[in-house]
């Protein structure tokens, strides 16, 4: 059983502008390969965040620009083991509102997310946009893993976003056959 909370258990405020590092999909496609060629397959970990929210479940998402959408997470450093703890990073850099010390800014600490079960294993054959549930038989050495998990949210919660990004939660049946909006 998956404990769902509505939507207005959550508070919600503003931080710093995130920039994204690459400011197309052809650079981003560029650095992957530059980073695989200098540390192998790249594992990156996204966040499935389910609210409750007019009697359905929704699921929360970051909207970058007018029409991208993404899964709260990111790409681990290739130091990184464990991609539970990983997540809690990116989640904490993502979604934790921040303080501001002397010593720049840091993240409050989320020990509250509570990473679940990994849902989704998607794999990266070759150096283009395209995923796919398994690793093609011609495939020897993918580029990268992307682990999609669900992550249990606490009954009250303060969330920041990024300026430059809205968090919305989006109704599950929003997502059935809608591949032009959400990828």
């Amino acid at each position: 059983r998956i404990p769902l909370y509505p939507l207005s258990n959550y508070t919600f405020a503003t931080k710093e502008i995130q920039h994204e590092e690459d400011h197309s999909v052809r650079e981003r496609l560029q650095r992957l390969q530059d980073d695989y060629e200098k540390h192998g397959i790249r594992k990156s970990v996204e966040a499935i965040i389910l609210v409750h929210e007019h009697s359905h479940p929704h699921v929360l998402m970051l909207q970058i620009g007018n029409s991208f959408f993404k899964l709260p997470g990111d790409y681990l450093s290739p130091e990184q083991a464990d991609e539970r703890v990983g997540l809690k990073e990116k989640l904490n850099m993502k979604l934790s509102p921040e303080r501001k010390t002397e010593n720049g800014i840091f993240y409050e600490d989320g020990d509250d997310w509570v990473i679940g079960e990994c849902l989704a294993q998607w794999w990266r054959p070759n150096f283009e946009t395209f995923f796919y549930p398994y690793i093609p038989a011609h495939v020897t050495q993918p580029k990268e893993i992307k682990k999609i998990f669900l992550v249990h949210m606490p009954p009250k919660k303060a969330l920041s976003v990024p300026r430059n990004m809205k968090l919305l939660a989006g109704p599950l049946l929003e997502f059935y056959e809608n591949v032009s909006r959400f990828g």
